[in-house]
């Protein structure tokens, strides 16, 4: 399993250093948040798109996966009533997948609660309304030949898909293979019913997760919490899990590449107890 960092951990690095000092702790990859690359990361020039791929390979690393998808350009929204706001944010997606397919990725994972939000009494229409845009991704998905991850997020964040039983459902019922979701850590510890090494025995021989989150419930990296990894990777090497990972915290303590450097040297050596 290649275990990538979330970038915008390190983003006030270049992306170059950032590309090195990701390889130089232990990870495979990175995993891009767009909004680190611009204002406008799905209108990149091939230029930089080559350029971005070429410096990730010169450090000896890969860019794995591309998450937190709709921060940037501002004003997206899967559920907006407004025809415009909606379609414009579809095209932003369709046109991610592009990118991903660009600089080497292989999954999309959409989170981004702000841009999800339900309407008091009117979330039946938002959720026709996201699920036509996942609809629509998973088309763009399978055209750039990348897979698409819906993600549960928890209650606090958003009302729309806060559990896996949810975005399996969504997923079904579009019934396209490049329409998958995933389990974030953080988020699966506060919302689900069962643990999850519970959730993942589950789910892993359905085929629908994806990718993994690794993030405490308290927000922080894996480690600086009371979440135990351990069991969480025996169960994933139990379930023949072949996807990616990433290291995803939301608070970095004492600062991102401290917080970066332990993840990954927490979760190494977790490996190599569950190995043994």
């Amino acid at each position: 399993m290649r275990i990538s960092l979330c970038n915008e951990v390190v983003r006030d690095l270049s992306f170059e250093h950032q590309c090195a000092f990701a390889r130089a702790l232990g990870y495979d990859g990175l995993e891009i948040a767009p909004f680190t690359l611009g204002e406008e990361p799905h209108l990149l020039p091939a230029s930089r798109r080559t350029g971005l791929r070429a410096a990730a390979a010169a450090e000896g690393i890969v860019i794995t996966s591309l998450h937190y998808l709709m921060l940037t350009p501002q004003g997206l929204s899967i559920t907006s009533e407004d025809s415009a706001q909606h379609r414009r944010s579809v095209d932003v997606i369709c046109r991610l997948c592009d990118l991903a397919a660009d600089l080497g990725a292989r999954v999309l994972v959409h989170g981004s609660p702000a841009q999800r939000q339900l309407e008091v009494d009117r979330e039946v229409e938002g959720r026709k309304r996201a699920v036509a845009a996942f609809a629509a991704a998973a088309e763009a998905a399978g055209k750039a030949g990348v897979t698409y991850c819906i993600e549960p997020l928890a209650f606090a964040e958003t009302k729309l898909v806060n559990t896996v039983e949810q975005a399996a459902a969504i997923v079904r019922d579009i019934a396209h293979p490049a329409l998958r979701t995933m389990i974030d850590c953080c988020a699966a510890a506060r919302t689900e019913g069962q643990s999850i090494p519970e959730l993942l025995q589950h789910w892993l021989p359905t085929g629908l997760i994806a990718h993994i989150h690794f993030n405490d419930p308290n927000r922080r990296g894996p480690g600086e919490g009371g979440l135990g990894f351990a069991p969480i990777l025996g169960a994933l090497g139990a379930g023949g899990y072949q996807g990616g990972a990433a290291v995803e915290p939301f608070l970095y303590q004492p600062d991102g590449p401290s917080c970066a450097a332990r993840a990954i040297g927490y979760l190494r050596g977790l490996q190599e107890m569950v190995r043994a």
